[in-house]
């Protein structure tokens, strides 16, 4: 699945500026590497996944991977059993640092539900 960010510039969906997006330091590698494989799998070509990536770099995002961040990661990985830390680190940021988890990925909002509170992409949106 994508990573969120990635998902509201690619579907050109406008934030309204009341929110503040917060997300791990590892958002842009990350959505580079799925937009690396659109263009191996001949999903985009390699201009359009250079320019979507460059869109989501300029959208306003804290980005976060402190100390206090890291390990809220880490602990709520060690208390669910898992075995990595990708999906912790949003958890642990929605839990510290924002009001809900905003995702569009289902495995993710299903993991997020006994960490901290899920809320729909709609909500992050300008009236349209």
């Amino acid at each position: 699945m994508r990573p969120h960010a990635l998902h509201l510039v690619d579907k050109e969906l406008m934030v309204d500026p009341a929110h503040q997006l917060v997300a791990p330091n590892s958002v842009r590698s990350e959505a580079l590497e799925l937009l690396l494989r659109d263009v191996r799998r001949g999903v985009r070509s390699d201009k359009q996944a250079l320019e979507l990536h460059e869109r989501m770099t300029a959208l306003k995002m804290r980005l976060l991977g402190d100390r206090v961040s890291r390990r809220t990661a880490w602990q709520i990985a060690l208390d669910h059993e898992w075995d990595t830390l990708r999906d912790a680190e949003y958890l642990a940021i929605a839990r510290l640092q924002a009001d809900a988890l905003v995702t569009v990925d289902p495995h993710l909002a299903d993991k997020a539900d006994t960490v901290t509170r899920v809320a729909s992409i709609q909500d992050l949106l300008e009236d349209q």
